[in-house]
């Protein structure tokens, strides 16, 4: 693992660089698919499944007997916690429902705001090395609260065609209205541009890798809104000698066996916690059956040795990680300062997994930085805020000459015309 002792601030960018690819890499690509789809629509969307799921599909669209067949297909014990995991997300984001504010900010002059559900979304759910049905859960049931009319599903089948029950189960227990065997870059275009058996929505959701990732922003060049720019999965850790060594290595091995492209760093004030880490990550990922992968990841990975606690808060803030593990004893210290993260998770038995499934809170979160400017997916991202405003005659009379004086120092003439005609009717 590697190893820093006190970087200086002028090093940071390069001490926490992604190992990513940047979208100039790799969106000529996906500008490649994305063209080919808008021109060829289905056919084209199952050439593309052929080439990168090595599977020939006669139709997308999973049938309801796959459907109805998963439940048994899967665990009584799976059932019950999947059951368990959406009760406490329903729980969290049910209570994130605000209700309809009015104001009247003149005399006669009443203005109020509410939020209407976007109607048509996309739910991407990547299948690849692992199939995240929790993440059905962490879209479906917000989008479901929400009052969405229509929730498509995108998935990558398997060799064999199919779709992982599992991720079927939750789909159809979580309400979504379409599932189709569509992966990757392909998934996102046909969902942009809708294809003869995909409709097209609103707004795509759901994490995935590099080429998914690119693949959104480029949707966004043709009117379709993101979740955010959600890529490979990355963990920041803090952690002081109050903390687990155990408990920091598990949460840096969890999320390096997502992919070989995350990343998992452990800053500390602590050079003794840090070496202890190190020696428990060595110790842990020898039994992973997913060793393969999280040797890769751990490779990016970083043990930050920072001496005080002002500057480990400045550096965490500078990264700004999708998962930031607290596990000090001045947490007051470091939540007040906390600016830039996708979800927090404070003391040593509050582990990054919990997050994931089933302590409520959402697991589709900002990645590669963007927790400075993007918030992780909550009840509001499946909704649009409307304003409505009713001006009464006495209204109109009492902000009239306002407007009037305002359009006209900025030349709109017809803006004052269309104030003037109604108050010179009330003359």
């Amino acid at each position: 693992m590697n190893k820093i002792y006190n970087p200086e601030r002028a090093q940071w960018k390069t001490v926490l660089k992604r190992p990513t690819q940047s979208v100039s890499d790799i969106e000529d690509i996906v500008n490649s698919v994305f063209r080919e789809i808008k021109a060829g629509g289905d056919t084209v969307v199952s050439s593309y499944t052929k080439k990168f799921d090595g599977v020939v599909l006669k139709d997308a669209l999973v049938p309801s007997v796959e459907i109805e067949e998963s439940s048994a297909l899967i665990s009584n014990d799976l059932k019950a916690a999947i059951q368990q995991a959406k009760n406490n997300i329903e729980k969290f984001h049910k209570a994130q429902k605000t209700e309809k504010i009015t104001v009247e900010t003149a005399d006669g002059v009443q203005c109020w705001q509410e939020k209407r559900p976007i109607q048509k979304v996309g739910l991407y759910i990547p299948g690849g090395t692992a199939p995240l049905f929790s993440t059905i859960l962490m879209l479906a049931i917000p989008a479901n609260i929400a009052g969405c009319k229509e929730i498509i599903l995108c998935t990558p089948p398997n060799k064999e065609g199919k779709v992982h029950p599992a991720i079927l189960y939750a789909a159809n227990l979580c309400g979504v209205t379409k599932i189709f065997k569509v992966g990757g870059i392909q998934a996102i275009a046909s969902m942009t541009f809708g294809t003869e058996t995909i409709p097209p929505v609103y707004k795509i959701f759901g994490p995935g890798n590099q080429f998914v990732t690119v693949a959104k922003q480029i949707a966004t060049k043709y009117g379709i809104a993101i979740d955010m720019p959600a890529g490979p999965s990355e963990l920041l850790v803090m952690a002081d000698d109050t903390a687990n060594a155990a408990f920091v290595a598990s949460d840096l091995l969890s999320q390096a066996e997502h992919g070989v492209d995350s990343q998992v760093i452990l800053v500390s004030t602590s050079k003794t916690l840090i070496d202890e880490v190190e020696e428990e990550v060595a110790k842990q990922i020898s039994d992973l059956p997913r060793k393969e992968i999280a040797v890769k990841a751990i490779a990016n990975s970083k043990l930050i040795f920072v001496e005080d606690q002002q500057t480990a808060v400045d550096l965490i803030n500078e990264y700004g990680p999708e998962h930031y593990i607290l596990c000090v004893q001045n947490e007051d210290f470091y939540l007040g300062q906390t600016y830039n993260a996708g979800s927090v998770f404070i003391g040593n038995y509050t582990p990054e997994s919990a997050g994931d499934y089933a302590s409520g809170t959402n697991h589709t979160l900002p990645t590669n930085g963007y927790a400075k400017q993007y918030s992780g997916v909550n009840l509001d991202s499946f909704m649009k805020s409307m304003t409505f405003q009713k001006i009464s005659k006495k209204g109109i009379q009492e902000i009239g000459r306002t407007i009037e004086l305002m359009a006209e120092a900025e030349g709109l003439q017809a803006h004052k015309n269309a104030v003037t005609l109604r108050l010179d009717s009330l003359k």
